[in-house]
């Protein structure tokens, strides 16, 4: 088993005074040679937004992106006519194949907006565009793995146009589970939402992130009460 461990104080920061933005891999004006990516992991930006702030209308094209409210409510709106609020307890994924404009808007006055905001390479290009949005807090069990993302339509949560699996997991202190990956070749991202968790000897405390190849399973153990997003993508970038 392979392990690549990325501490929260080592991601990348940027304070636009209405944004407050770490970022695991490289982004905008942070570059790190040595986290550009994780497999078709891209980005994985924990963004917090003042009141009434937000990304205006920009431009995506040939990327599948993924939003996680975590407190708050996000306003959306983009060119194929979709509109709506996205609030903490559901996902929300666009695939922007052959390009789409839209915008992502705090969607209250008075209180920010913090979300994940997560870039999957897909593994096939200038498709047509298409937007999705589901809860999936209802869904989630204690001290178990909650499928939210799959590239399967039919199967739970969100599908994407990758071999990637997201799960969320909503552990008590002291438990532990086995998680086995889906697809030879694929590695899974770790990511702590909050709370402080183990795999192997190595530790995750709130906004630490693992990266794990080279193995079809392993055993997250939750040292405390935690929220953990797991993010299982292929190793290999796409031709």
């Amino acid at each position: 088993m392979k392990t690549i461990y990325h501490a929260a104080e080592s991601r990348g920061h940027a304070n636009h005074g209405w944004l407050n933005s770490y970022h695991t891999f490289s982004f905008a004006n942070y570059y790190n040679p040595e986290r550009i990516h994780f497999g078709t992991l891209r980005v994985l930006n924990d963004d917090t937004v003042d009141g009434n702030m937000g990304f205006g209308k920009h431009p995506h094209s040939n990327m599948e992106i993924i939003s996680i409210p975590l407190e708050g409510d996000l306003k959306h709106a983009d060119s194929m006519g979709n509109q709506g609020i996205i609030s903490e307890g559901e996902i929300q994924v666009m695939s922007a194949g052959t390009g789409i404009m839209h915008s992502e808007m705090n969607a209250n006055a008075g209180k920010p907006v913090k979300f994940l905001q997560i870039w999957v390479f897909p593994n096939q290009e200038n498709v047509t565009p298409r937007y999705e949005q589901k809860r999936i807090d209802e869904a989630i069990k204690t001290n178990d793995f909650q499928q939210i993302l799959s590239p399967n339509p039919d199967d739970e949560g969100v599908w994407i146009h990758q071999d990637a699996w997201f799960n969320m997991a909503n552990f008590t202190a002291g438990n532990q589970k086995e998680y086995r990956l889906h697809k030879e070749g694929n590695g899974v991202y770790i990511f702590v939402i909050k709370g402080k968790a183990k795999v192997g000897d190595q530790v995750l405390n709130q906004r630490d992130g693992l990266g794990i190849s080279e193995t079809d399973h392993f055993t997250l153990e939750a040292l405390e009460d935690s929220q953990i997003l797991l993010m299982e993508v292929p190793m290999a970038l796409p031709e």
